[in-house]
């Protein structure tokens, strides 16, 4: 499969960037090379080959997700300059 100039273009205008002609040469002939090696990676026999999602076999570990009270809350409100009852107290920015 070869990509032509002018899906370089249609590429660049969705991408809405301005290629130069010898920049649209060079990205043809990069893309080409890219296709050229997708090509080839759809030769190598995979049949009897595992999907894999990570190679290294490692797993998440989930905990419980539990909503727990710090005591920071209110040692924030405590050290601020200003405050109203559980809220802190700001100058108007409008």
């Amino acid at each position: 499969m070869s990509i032509s100039k002018d899906e370089i273009k249609h590429i660049a205008h969705l991408a809405r960037i301005d290629l130069t002609e010898e920049e649209l040469g060079k990205f043809q002939a990069d893309l080409n090379k890219v296709l050229g090696y997708v090509e080839v990676l759809k030769t190598v026999d995979t049949d009897g080959v595992e999907p894999l999602a990570t190679v290294t076999g490692l797993e998440n570990v989930w905990r419980e997700d539990v909503a727990e009270d710090s005591g920071l809350q209110n040692a924030i409100i405590d050290r601020a300059p200003a405050k109203s009852g559980r809220f802190i107290k700001v100058k108007k920015i409008l």
